[in-house]
């Protein structure tokens, strides 16, 4: 009996010492934000061509805000249409990726303040002098982003019988490159982005007609998670009101990107 007990013993006392090591070495992490991305919506997210590193204007804004908050995060390169079941699913803790808030995402996930005003508008090729806006776009095949608010914009059209066909691609990459090649007539897309391509595609692209819809961009969060979307706008206030946005926002769309 004596010789069993001091077996037992021992073996109490190393499972303590594993469950103390245990505790010890999970209160000792720093809990990581995995923010999601889908980094081919430029100025807001795109990989850097000299590093491969991703960046942008989401990116360094939410950055900011972590270090304001004190928030460790790490950036992950997911598909636009597999950031909110990403989220659902705690796979990622932050979608940032120029996602409009809507009513229909607002029912899945929950959204910061928001931090950007963009809005919905109709791209052609520059030399395309028939489209000249909406009321244009009459039997036009349209390109958009998959599980955008121009892809939900498009099908408005097309279930109203406007349009004669929706083109969907993963990126706005490939959306645009459908344009200029001629593989549609026209794209739906928000502003700012569509802007930064215009730019960059040396005027191969124009945007015709009024603004479609006016929207906001907004980082979403899994739904609930109250902790995180607290810090997030405490974090957004704080940088807004250094001037710590204002310059964020000057690097990006003054043509000083890198």
């Amino acid at each position: 009996m004596k010789k069993g007990f001091k077996i037992a013993l021992v073996v109490l006392l190393m499972m303590g010492l594993v469950l103390a090591t245990g505790c010890s070495s999970n209160d000792g992490k720093e809990k990581v934000y995995y923010v999601g991305t889908e980094p081919t919506f430029p100025p807001f997210e795109f990989q850097n061509e000299e590093t491969g590193e991703i960046t942008g204007f989401d990116i360094d804004l939410i950055k900011a805000i972590a270090e304001d908050q004190g928030l460790k995060v790490e950036i992950q390169s997911l598909g636009f249409d597999a950031l909110v079941p990403a989220l659902q699913s705690g796979n990622i803790d932050i979608a940032a990726s120029g996602m409009s808030i809507t009513e229909e995402r607002l029912l899945e996930v929950d959204f910061t303040d928001a931090y950007i005003d963009a809005g919905l508008v109709i791209a052609v090729s520059s030399d395309n002098e028939v489209i000249k806006g909406e009321e244009d776009l009459e039997g036009k095949v349209v390109a958009v982003q998959i599980g955008t608010t121009g892809a939900a914009k498009a099908q408005e059209f097309l279930d109203a019988g406007i349009i004669k066909e929706i083109k969907t691609f993963n990126t706005v990459d490939i959306v645009m490159l459908e344009l200029i090649n001629g593989g549609v007539d026209a794209v739906i897309n928000d502003k700012p982005v569509t802007e930064a391509y215009m730019a960059k595609q040396e005027g191969k692209i124009k945007i015709v007609g009024d603004v479609l819809e006016s929207d906001s961009y907004g980082f979403a969060i899994k739904k609930g998670n109250t902790e995180l979307l607290e810090k997030l706008n405490a974090g957004l206030k704080n940088v807004i009101e250094s001037g710590k946005f204002a310059e964020i926002q000057n690097k990006y769309f003054s043509g000083s990107e890198e």
